[in-house]
């Protein structure tokens, strides 16, 4: 019998309970997971317990283990991390983690009650030149503000899917806010997505440097041009559904598990049979739409830098409209001055 083998059998051998109240810091501590095991744990892209909580026991199947000791496993990581059934009023304690980014913009973050927040996905859709990746660059700066400016005094993890990625911006927006360009870029994480795949690997693979790097705000840039170019035709639209399902879902449990914003911005398309109203609806279909728990769709006001926010959907805020603008300095308020010239123009 080889070692390897040994190893395995010595870690299908019955472990005790484990104890709710047990931390453990590195996936190699959760009982059940031996050498072997957590070796290909990690193949898997699950490189902390943060992770692995937020994993399904089908999705553990090519670690090797049977189903019994894959629920065993992502439990025993639950409850490290706290996971399980809770009341209503500890839940809202807990609600008392969830923080909140600013988009640069009072009027933007109206909309949302204050700014963007952790633990969910917020989603920007829009036509070519609506600010969707200004408003991804200017997050990139807010979030290393302290929070009484409306930062998370963290880092950003930026995954580009369309080149549009600008340093520059980045030295501009972080000269206005105070922050030392030299510093503020080094606290972007950055990751070109050459394929659908590609961009899926990243983020199956992010969980280590997410906590390594105190990543509070993870960025994909955009999520559906990839899956867009690569799937099509109808006959392609259920394999490209389900991978985008999976994607999204890999995206909330990382946002769950390290208590970071989760921003996708995402392409839109044109219904020529739409008569009244707007015509313009987001990629993705329902997939995105049910995951996507704040979506906001971007559109020019005119000429010029103003654009306009709609709040499309929320879990629990009401349907809203804001005016912002775009500027050397990244993302602005209108001023009120600006408001009455652009309302005598209408």
């Amino acid at each position: 019998m080889s070692e390897d083998e040994n190893i395995e059998n010595q870690e299908q051998e019955p472990e005790e309970a484990p104890s709710p109240k047990k931390k453990y810091a590195f996936i190699e501590d959760i009982p059940g997971v031996g050498p072997a095991t957590s070796q290909k744990l990690r193949d898997l892209g699950y490189h902390t317990v943060e992770s692995l909580a937020m994993a399904t026991a089908r999705e553990l199947e090519p670690v090797g283990v049977g189903e019994k000791k894959a629920f065993a496993i992502i439990e025993a990581a639950r409850s490290a991390i706290g996971v399980n059934f809770i009341r209503a009023d500890e839940l809202l304690k807990m609600r008392q983690n969830v923080l909140r980014l600013t988009t640069g913009s009072q009027a933007l973050d109206k909309i949302v009650a204050g700014g963007l927040e952790t633990q969910t996905i917020s989603e920007f859709y829009g036509e070519y030149g609506s600010g969707k990746s200004q408003i991804c660059h200017q997050l990139c700066v807010n979030v290393q503000l302290p929070p009484e400016r409306g930062g998370l005094n963290g880092a950003a993890l930026y995954v580009d899917t369309e080149n549009t990625f600008r340093l520059e911006r980045i030295v501009q927006m972080s000269k206005h806010a105070g922050l030392d360009p030299e510093e503020a870029v080094k606290n972007i994480i950055y990751a070109e997505a050459f394929t659908s795949d590609h961009q899926m690997f990243l983020l199956e693979n992010a969980d280590e440097i997410i906590k390594a790097n105190n990543i509070k705000l993870i960025i994909v840039d955009s999520l559906t041009a990839h899956f867009r170019s690569e799937y099509v035709g109808r006959e392609m639209l259920a394999p490209r559904q389900q991978k985008l399902n999976k994607h999204m879902h890999k995206l909330i449990a990382l946002a769950r598990a390290f208590n970071t914003v989760a921003v996708v911005t995402n392409q839109v398309m044109a219904k020529p049979d739409v008569f009244f109203g707007d015509a313009v609806h987001p990629i993705g279909g329902h997939i995105v739409g049910h995951t996507s728990h704040t979506r906001i769709y971007l559109r020019r006001a005119s000429r010029g830098p103003v654009r306009i926010a709609r709040l499309v959907s929320s879990p629990y805020l009401p349907e809203g409209e804001e005016i912002f603008k775009v500027t050397e300095n990244g993302i602005e308020d209108v001023s009120e001055e600006e408001k009455t010239s652009k309302s005598r123009g209408r």
